[in-house]
């Protein structure tokens, strides 16, 4: 049984990570989170210690790594938001853990190369929950793609709209310097995944980034990719809303759809036994997912000419 601290646990998606510490056999034995509204502690670990402060969290974990073997932390998970992952993946690593990070890892890729170096300075290791390469609708179409032989590139459209109140812009999701954007916040688990599936990043096209949507083309070595992300309700589909929807998730190749809607109840807990079996994904798996979203960050808009998104058009 591994000791496991949690690091934003009023998050959304810290349930996931309890969840998935319990159904692996582990145990919860600290959690850190400025908000106190943590009740769902109770449904997985009532005995975890709970800190609102950081400082007071940071002395708990150092007396735990000074005293007896089996009360030093093993894992931290951190559901954070984006702009602290980078600095609670290195508290995890100086304080004698291994990390387990949410998507984004980072908002940078340089910021990959300092973590590198800490893990290599203190030997301990920084995984990451990329939940859709463990997913099997994402690892049959991969496995599906290596195996034919084709001359030209698949032709690809990703739409993924979520959509979000109004008080989405007034959280730190709603700042860049802190979620990074739309394409960062909600996409970064799309980009890593096609390039998973087609290979290295060969063309990077954003057409538009707003607050509260973003897209544009990309071009792997085996796909040609037009993406559109939004969290505005407006840029729900009408048949979806007529049947009171309020997401929307498309991906098609060559004009057949890829469903993989279900199966994503116990991701997290499997990228948990992943981990678990030293068969996590490392930083450098990330590199090219963040190096994706920090390009669609700062790139210059072009113009709607030639490959672009249909909904870029409304």
């Amino acid at each position: 049984m591994k000791n496991f601290a949690l690091i934003g646990a009023a998050g959304y998606i810290a349930p996931r990570h309890m969840k998935a510490i319990k159904d692996t056999g582990n145990r919860l034995v600290a959690a850190l989170d400025p908000n106190d509204s943590v009740g769902i502690i109770d449904s997985h670990f009532p005995d975890a210690e709970f800190f609102t402060e950081f400082e007071r969290f940071d002395r708990h974990i150092d007396k735990m790594r000074r005293s007896d073997k089996s009360e030093n932390i093993d894992y931290v998970s951190i559901c954070s938001p984006n702009y602290l992952h980078d600095s609670h993946m290195r508290f995890a690593l100086r304080s004698g853990a291994d990390a387990i990070c949410e998507k984004p890892l980072v908002l940078n890729p340089w910021n990959i190369d300092g973590l590198q170096e800490i893990e290599r300075d203190t030997g301990r290791k920084v995984n990451t929950i990329l939940q859709l390469r463990v997913h099997p609708a994402i690892v049959a179409l991969r496995e599906q793609v290596a195996a034919q032989k084709r001359d030209g590139k698949h032709e690809v459209d990703l739409t993924y709209i979520t959509s979000r109140g109004h008080w989405y812009l007034q959280s730190w999701k709603g700042d860049v310097k802190k979620s990074g954007g739309i394409a960062t916040n909600i996409g970064v688990h799309f980009f890593d995944m096609l390039h998973y599936i087609f290979g290295a990043l060969q063309a990077n096209v954003v057409h538009a980034n707003a607050e509260t949507y973003a897209g544009g083309y990309l071009e792997y070595e085996r796909a040609r990719v037009r993406w559109f992300l939004s969290v505005d309700y407006a840029d729900v589909p009408e048949a979806q809303k007529k049947v009171g929807q309020r997401t929307y998730r498309s991906i098609t190749v060559d004009g057949r759809e890829i469903e993989f809607s279900g199966g994503f109840t116990d991701l997290h807990t499997r990228s948990y036994e992943e981990i678990l079996a030293g068969r996590g994904f490392g930083l450098e798996e990330n590199r090219v997912a963040i190096e994706t979203v920090s390009t669609i960050r700062n790139a210059p808009l072009a113009p709607l000419t030639g490959d672009y998104h249909p909904f870029l058009k409304k």
